[in-house]
């Protein structure tokens, strides 16, 4: 019942044991259930022999301690008879296949202890010390640091171990190579030895899972490909078939020249024997009626690196049929079928009309679309029936929710046109002759939909009688004439010269560029962590397939009489369904949840990281649903951060000067940033451009603020500006129209500007220390105050204007009263704080070396130290609910944290 898929994601499994689980040690009712003990990299996991029972998976993060129990230890539970024992206790535990049946895992939260004991007491030593260093890999906080404690303890082994000869055919094979690899299957990957004689390849996993070896005969093998695996160069596939579309095996190295060696001396090998096929001799093939059109898709996808064993590179098929509503598919009319010269975003005018004005407003790097046409999540959406263990795999251990699974051809077509973000294409799957994924064969609890419908077998178009019929007659569409007539448009645009380019706009089927061969050079990261986020990001979202073809593919022409054979290919192949993201919920704008946020502001935990700048982030924006984040930096660009996506869709330069701040107007349709040129630029968010530039200061426009259609400027001019705004969108000509409403003049450059909740009031800081206050309306100054001695970095009033906070270059926090004007309270830190946000009593503040610090203000002290940015942080933005913060600092990195109550 075991198999690799009870693994997370980038696990390896490493050795097992024949154990016993004990359970009620030492009570009456104590049970001893008999089973395989394996060790994993992120997990242990006991099968029992007892279909009956559970398989249990104890995740090594969730381990509060693993111990053999000594014979001599006092008090001890398992003193008697402990022979081969092995504690564990932990905090939670899965529970998989119980009754044999495949369903989600079931979870036991809460402390519980497992005592395993095995069969050969003698290896209880060297079980443990492994379980222990596997444990201290999984307690690393970051993803890029686990895996490199891992891979150096996967290393380790296979260093210690070679491939055994006696495993060997013939004791007369030469051998001409051994190296290390990996097996490579759909989510998984399993360590091994790799070795080539004259006869056979071998691969010998190293933990002698499914079997201790699997061996190709090399005079079987018909098909030999080089593949890119996680965007290296590093894996090879071998077929012993002409037309199947599973291979025999498909390896990873751990270094190209490994793999590239071990593909000359098998592709020399096989030269002896047969020809070796390009895209071009297969075109020919399949011009001149050779092979079927099926055949032929299924040799390009192979040559475009695509295989069944790599779900982020899995072949790609096209939508042939338009039509699921009529009684009877009639093969001869041209609506029957779908356009195959334009990609699936574009079949649709209106929602393509909306994309390409969207595309045109866009600042380089240009997409049309923001999801691609085949990934890991589309191919498993329609294959979850055959395999639900890949999808329980890749959605540790769920289904997916019932309304979003494959339920129908129609729905999913009608969403592929209609769609905001769906234009999927089709898997070979649909071309086949094994109807078993559209069929809930197995009986599985998928879940209920909205309306109390289970989720059963797929609902087929009227005009199929059944699943093997359905097939039937996509197979015949695909192979009709009017297919065989306009094929290679689709080619174009998936493998040929519409892929990339000028073309690729023209055709209107641009990516996103990391979707492309060459989008991203990994090698280039220095960062482990960057480098594990960057490569799960696009692999999750998709791949476009090698370009095959850089000039126009050749059309089919065929006798109108002539009817194409084609043979018929079973596979076994794999399933899952599309992981979708959990919808934020927004919460009350309550002050409850306000102030329980504040009470737990020491929880704020780093969710993510992104080096977007070349220099220091200097201002933090996010729209109002908080999907953009837009920041400026010292290396004058603005730049506009999807935080969905994950990447930068926006880079602007309004100058080679520094930019000194940024703020959204109301509407989330314009970008307002000060630079040190002098000047605050607008930049329309919708048309992708500078909207207009107002000329204000004689000096760097240090920072600005917005309020009820008034623009507030500081600058080291020694001037405050007020601006009467009317926004662009309401003018005919669709400029903004400045009028010059007060000056607030200072002795000395202002640093830093703060208004008041009433926007009656404002506070200035400058680069001499001085805090100002002044009244709005009448433009006149209340206080000014030698509060800091050199630059103020940082002024805010509280939420109930009472207060005013500062910090700066002094090291110090200083509150002022502001009716009186006093200083009424101060704490001194041990170096700058350079921006922060408060409540009136905590404060969240950025320091000069790169930490947050959480400050009780009326104790005048640190409550927490949370380690973030490596250089000063620089700018602080928090969302309305207090739940959300996001850092800038002088390390060029944006950081989101998130409150984990």
């Amino acid at each position: 019942r075991f198999s690799l898929l009870l693994l997370n994601l980038e696990e390896y499994f490493f050795e097992q044991h024949t154990a016993n689980h004990v359970v009620n040690k030492g009570c009456r009712d104590e049970r001893k259930f008999r089973g395989s003990l394996k060790i994993c990299s992120k997990s242990i996991i006991f099968e029992p022999d007892d279909n009956n029972q559970p398989i249990i998976k104890i995740p090594l993060r969730d381990c509060v301690s693993i111990k053999a129990p000594e014979d001599n230890e006092a008090n001890n539970p398992f003193a008697r008879d402990t022979s081969g024992g092995i504690s564990v206790v932990c905090n939670q535990v899965f529970l998989i296949k119980e009754r044999n049946i495949i369903a989600p895992y079931k979870t036991i939260r809460g402390r519980t202890e497992h005592l395993f004991q095995l069969d050969v007491a003698w290896k209880l030593g060297d079980v443990v010390q492994t379980l222990h260093q596997l444990y201290r890999a999984s307690c690393l906080d970051k993803m890029g640091d686990q895996a490199a404690m891992i891979t150096a303890i996967l290393q380790s082994r296979l260093a210690r171990t070679s491939f055994d000869k006696n495993r060997f055919q013939s004791i007369s094979e030469t051998l001409h190579m051994e190296c290390k690899a990996e097996m490579v299957t759909p989510l998984v990957t399993n360590p091994g030895h790799v070795c080539v004689t004259d006869a056979n390849l071998y691969f010998q996993p190293l933990n002698g899972y499914p079997k201790p070896v699997v061996q190709i005969t090399l005079q079987n093998v018909r098909r030999i490909y080089k593949r890119r695996h996680g965007l290296m160069p590093l894996g090879l596939e071998v077929f012993c078939t002409e037309n199947d579309l599973c291979s025999d095996i498909y390896l990873k190295f751990y270094s190209y020249q490994d793999r590239d060696e071990l593909y000359f001396l098998i592709a020399t090998y096989i030269e002896n024997h047969i020809t070796e096929h390009t895209a071009e001799s297969y075109m020919l093939q399949w011009q001149r009626g050779h092979i079927s059109n099926y055949q032929y898709l299924l040799h390009l996808n192979n040559l475009a690196d695509r295989s069944c064993n790599d779900l982020s590179q899995y072949p790609v098929f096209p939508w042939i049929i338009a039509d699921y509503s009529s009684p009877v598919l009639d093969l001869t009319k041209r609506e029957t079928f779908r356009d195959l010269s334009k990609p699936v975003g574009a079949l649709n005018k209106e929602r393509l009309d909306r994309l390409v004005t969207r595309y045109q407003e866009m600042p380089e790097p240009k997409f049309m679309y923001g999801s691609h046409y085949s990934s890991p999540g589309y191919v498993l959406f329609y294959l979850v029936r055959v395999a639900p263990e890949y999808m329980l795999c890749l959605q540790n251990g769920k289904f997916d929710h019932a309304d979003r699974m494959f339920n129908s051809i129609a729905e999913t077509w009608k969403n592929c046109l209609d769609g905001a973000t769906d234009f999927k294409e089709l898997i070979p799957e649909f071309y086949e002759n094994d109807s078993s994924f559209l069929v809930n064969s197995l009986k599985l609890d998928l879940g209920k939909r909205q309306g109390g419908k289970m989720v059963e077998d797929v609902e087929l178009p009227p005009w199929a009688s059944g699943p093997d019929d359905f097939l039937q007659k996509s197979q015949e569409a695909l192979e009709s004439q009017y297919v065989s007539e306009h094929l290679h448009e689709w080619i174009d645009l998936i493998f040929g010269y519409k892929q990339k380019g000028s073309e690729a706009v023209a055709a209107h089927n641009v990516f996103h560029p990391l979707t492309y061969e060459g989008g991203v050079d990994l090698n280039s990261i220095m960062d482990p962590n960057e480098k594990v986020a960057l490569l799960t990001q696009i692999l999750e979202f998709g791949q476009t397939p090698k370009q095959l073809f850089t000039i126009p593919h050749p059309r089919r022409i065929i006798p109108k009489s002539k009817s194409l054979s084609r043979t018929s290919s079973h596979s076994v192949s794999i399933a899952e369904s599309p992981v979708s993201p959990n919808e934020e919920s927004f919460e009350d704008l309550t002050e409850e949840s306000i102030t329980l946020a504040w009470n737990n502001i020491a929880k704020l935990k780093l969710d993510e990281q992104y080096k977007i700048h070349k220099e220091a982030v200097t201002g933090i924006a996010v729209t109002s649903n908080g999907s953009s984040v837009f920041t400026t930096s010292q290396d004058s660009t603005l730049k506009m951060f999807s935080k969905e996506s994950k990447t930068i869709q926006r880079s602007v330069s309004f100058s080679s000067m520094a930019l000194s701040s940024c703020l959204i107007l109301p509407g989330d349709t314009t970008v307002v940033s000060s630079s040190w040129d002098n000047n605050i630029y607008f930049y329309s968010i919708a048309f992708g451009r500078q909207q207009e530039i107002l000329i204000g200061h004689d000096d760097a426009v240090s920072k600005i603020c917005w309020r009820d259609g008034r623009l507030y400027s500081a600058s080291w001019d020694s001037t405050v500006k007020v601006w009467h705004c009317v926004p662009g969108e309401t003018l005919s000509n669709k400029k903004h129209h400045f009028e010059l409403l007060a000056e607030l003049e200072h002795d000395v450059s202002v640093n830093t500007i703060d208004l008041n909740a009433a926007s009656t009031m404002l506070a200035s800081g400058t680069k001499e220390g001085t805090i100002g206050l002044w009244d709005v309306g009448s433009a006149t100054v209340l206080h000014q105050l030698p509060c800091h001695s050199g630059t103020v970095f940082a002024a805010a009033f509280s939420p109930d204007s009472r207060h005013l906070l500062s910090s700066g270059e002094d090291c110090c926090f200083k509150v002022t009263d502001v009716q009186t004007g006093m200083i009424i309270s101060y704490i001194t830190a041990d170096e700058p704080q350079r921006c922060f946000k408060w409540d009136g009593n905590t404060i969240l503040s950025g320091s000069q070396s790169g930490e947050l610090l959480i400050w009780d203000l009326l104790g005048g002290k640190v409550v927490e130290r949370i380690k973030g940015h490596t250089g000063a942080v620089t700018s602080m933005w928090m969302n309305e609910q207090c739940s959300s913060v996001i850092t800038g600092g002088e390390d060029k990195q944006i950081m989101f944290w998130k409150l984990q109550y």
